[in-house]
């Protein structure tokens, strides 16, 4: 266990997979706090037989959401996680070799993404990592609604671990198209309080570019139907999101 290390999950009925996430936490975790935005299922208890501190609050958008539930941890260093990212053996045993003694250094992780359990190696996700622990004095989250991203204080660098956080994002196609529909609607409201304005070659090209660029690109094709299927899904979210755009520009009118 890692003492100086707040595990901190944010979750919304996720009793599915957030055992699985706890558990892969358990030997370096000094607490374990789950955010929690509103789980009608059995996300709590499970969370509680973990021995995690359970705080529930309103869902506020990603990254509002994200940045309340690290002020809220005991410790300066946080692993920020989702609920269906479990760390993989090499990466928790990289972790509790940490010093942790430089507050500017976060920690890049290499990510396996799941579509149900058929692991994506290439497209869209294949080639994914993020930013998933770090001293919350020098690295905060930003407000943006959807598409979060991490801000990080002057003279901050970042250090890759080997190791991977294996990512159970959509429990099957169904989930897939939910999730791309849901972001995409959130992006489009995203985009238009900024002002962002939606062209004919967005709507009806970018859908294509898309397509090309994560099945033929980045090799898609070599994780068979799946693959085919990611390609196809970020085109469409692609398409959604700039079509609703275009209605939001059309009402404002």
């Amino acid at each position: 266990m890692r003492p100086e290390i707040s595990v901190v999950i944010v979750c919304k009925n996720e009793e599915h997979i957030i055992g699985k996430t706890l558990q892969s936490v358990q030997s370096f975790a000094g607490e374990l706090l789950v955010y929690d935005t509103g789980s009608t299922d059995g996300t709590l208890a499970i969370a509680k037989e973990f021995g995690a501190r359970v705080v529930q609050a309103p869902w506020e958008g990603y990254g509002r959401s994200k940045q309340k539930a690290i002020s809220l941890a005991v410790n300066d260093w946080v692993m920020n996680l989702d609920s269906d990212e479990v760390v993989d053996e090499e990466a928790q045993q990289q972790i509790r070799q940490l010093p942790l003694t430089d507050e500017k250094i976060c920690y890049r992780f290499r990510f396996r993404n799941f579509l149900g359990q058929k692991a994506l190696r290439f497209g869209e996700f294949g080639f994914d990592s993020h930013i998933r622990l770090f001293n919350r004095r020098q690295v905060l989250w930003n407000d943006a609604p959807v598409h979060e991203k991490l801000q990080q204080a002057a003279g901050v660098r970042e250090q890759s671990l080997k190791g991977r956080i294996l990512h159970y994002t959509m429990k099957d196609t169904a989930e897939f198209v939910q999730k791309s529909v849901n972001y995409a609607l959130a992006n489009a409201a995203s985009y238009f309080e900024r002002g962002k304005r939606a062209t004919w070659v967005k709507q009806y090209l970018s859908p294509l570019v898309m397509f090309v660029k994560y099945y033929f690109i980045r090799l898609g094709f070599l994780d068979g139907w799946a693959g085919l299927f990611s390609a196809r899904m970020a085109a469409l979210y692609t398409y959604l999101k700039y079509a609703r755009l275009r209605e939001l520009q059309e009402r404002e009118r």
